[in-house]
């Protein structure tokens, strides 16, 4: 009681964003924490190839300009997906894809896992018809009829996907009762069943209102500059948007709880990254959404179909300082090893990541990211965020990716630049992190998700580089450490007994930056042959239990029968 309390009291000495520009993006002007951090003198045992053009991944994709972005439109990229559309057992690829003010907009791409480390295009037989400014990509089977299914958020309309099973997809936004007048811009969207009914109901994130006809030009003041240099405007002074809850009501149909929910109510944020998990420790799923510029937002379930907004209690909503930052994207993991899920948070350039640790329930999370060693890269524009234990050693590591919104930094005296490296930091233990120069390339990248499309146990990477093929970063792990895969419904919390310590993951049907992970959740167990325990928590609460299972297999989580 006496944490809550002073978390509530702190909160209300927030300051609050009535001095914030009209335009622009939120920054601290952050320097890189020194001294850096000490090596620790160990060797990462993996690197990664990036393999997307031997693989078959060779189509661009498109997002804005690729000289220099006029409007914010252009600039925020898109999502990645791994997901086995056709059950054979192998990662199959989706790209969501863009378009330009040229009127150029591809469909977005869906490529098969050929099973020998290749892919095929198979879009033009897909049936993803729909063409535009996609953003983000849910992947979920909401239908309950054992096929993954997809939900993609747009500047204009969103769609989803129903998957029929034959290796194809239809467009059922207008059967499920999905369709809606009127341009929006939905940015980060998720399924979960936040009312566990058992069936998974859907909450789309929208970024702001935004028209081409009266959006502002690069340059029409002071506030739409970056570093003194004329760039386009936003998000601030934009018009804000607002959020949306649909709940299954079976059969394949939603219907509009926003109102009902209080998820519907203005926000006065910037909406982008989603998280939908049960993230105060009462078994019942919460949402977390980035806030690009503005406060970030964490609905806490009420239990009774509703939710409360307690970001600011909760120490989720700014900086540790009580400052705004441009979230991107966001994970979600135990980076500890205290039984508890933590959260990552992406933000722009003259920043710090954040690394909020979760206190337990009821005590809410403290920022640990300067302590953890994350604040020596303050000069990149980070995006899509993954935890993920690349070496399995049970200890989940830190993926960002990155690259500027801006193309004018590259003719500037600054460190920024337009193409940013991958950041990989290596969980040491102990709440401490090392970068490694494990991953190649540079790009201006976005959306990134983690999944092992090769089968071979540990998790590969897949990364949105805008206006470039994407890249498929292959794992070659040397450790040997053994590893274990669950099968599992989207929103269960599986958590795993091996070698004495108990390990905590969701399966999350989106994370990251508009993107999804492989939908098996992965843990690595370091040298340890057996888990002992394997607990999944249904999304309605259900519990079952395995003992004494072997590493090195992808186990099917299967529900009793309730009679």
């Amino acid at each position: 009681m006496i944490s809550q309390w002073f978390l509530a009291c702190a909160a209300l000495l927030l300051p609050l964003p009535t001095s914030a520009p009209a335009q622009g993006v939120a920054a601290r002007g952050g320097a890189s924490a020194m001294p850096k951090p000490k090596s620790s003198g160990r060797v990462f045992p993996a690197a990664f190839t990036d393999v997307a053009a031997a693989a078959g991944l060779t189509q661009p994709v498109v997002a804005g300009s690729a000289l220099r972005s006029r409007y914010i439109l252009e600039a925020m990229g898109s999502g990645v997906a791994f997901l086995d559309f056709d059950n054979d057992g192998w990662l199959d690829i989706f790209l969501v894809n863009g378009a330009r003010l040229d009127g150029v907009a591809p469909k977005s791409l869906l490529y098969r896992n050929n099973r020998n480390g290749t892919f095929t295009d198979v879009t033009a037989r897909s049936g993803l018809t729909r063409t535009g400014w996609g953003q983000g990509v849910a992947v979920a089977d909401y239908d309950g009829d054992g096929f993954a299914d997809l939900f993609v958020t747009y500047w204009g309309k969103n769609v989803l996907y129903r998957n029929t099973g034959a290796g194809a997809f239809e467009d059922a936004t207008a059967a499920a009762g999905l369709a809606h007048s009127g341009i929006r811009w939905g940015s980060g969207a998720s399924f979960f069943d936040y009312d566990r009914d058992g069936d998974l109901d859907l909450f789309v994130a929208n970024y702001l209102d935004f028209d081409l006809k009266t959006a502002p030009a690069p340059g029409r003041d002071s506030r739409c500059e970056w570093l003194g240099v004329p760039v386009f405007c936003g998000p601030r002074g934009l018009p804000f948007a607002r959020n949306y809850l649909y709940r299954n009501e079976g059969g394949g149909r939603f219907a509009d709880a926003s109102e009902a929910s209080g998820l519907g109510a203005p926000m006065k944020t910037y909406a982008l990254g989603v998280l939908t998990a049960d993230l105060d420790g009462d078994a019942w799923p919460d949402l977390y959404v980035a806030g690009d510029s503005t406060r970030s937002l964490f609905y806490r379930n009420n239990r009774d179909g509703t939710f409360s907004e307690r970001a600011s209690f909760t120490g989720l909503a700014y900086d540790e300082n009580g400052l705004e930052q441009a979230g991107m994207g966001l994970a979600l993991g135990d980076y500890d090893g205290d039984g508890l899920l933590d959260i990552a948070k992406t933000n722009f350039a003259d920043d710090y990541p954040n690394l909020y640790r979760n206190l337990g329930p009821q005590l809410g999370y403290t920022d640990r990211a300067l302590h953890a060693g994350l604040g020596i890269n303050p000069q990149y524009v980070l995006w899509g965020a993954l935890f993920a234990d690349f070496d399995n050693d049970s200890w989940p590591d830190l993926f960002f990716s990155a690259g500027h919104v801006f193309q004018e930094v590259d003719a500037l005296k600054t460190p920024q630049r337009y193409r940013n490296p991958r950041l990989l930091y290596w969980n040491l233990g102990g709440g401490k992190f090392e970068q490694v120069a494990a991953v190649p390339g540079a790009h201006s990248s976005r959306g990134a998700a983690a999944g092992d499309f090769d089968n071979d146990g540990d998790l590969d990477i897949l990364v949105m580089n805008r206006n470039e093929p994407p890249s498929l970063l292959r794992n070659d792990n040397r450790s040997g450490n053994r590893w274990l895969m669950v099968n599992a419904p989207t929103g269960s919390i599986v958590r795993v007994k091996a070698g004495g310590r108990t390990l905590i993951n969701v399966a999350l049907s989106q994370s990251s930056y508009y993107s999804a992970n492989d939908p098996r959740v992965h843990f690595g167990l370091g040298q340890t042959d057996v888990v002992e325990e394997l607990a999944v928590t249904w999304p309605d609460g259900a519990v079952r239990t395995w003992r004494n299972l072997k590493a090195g297999q992808v186990f099917n989580a299967v529900r009793e029968r309730v009679r």
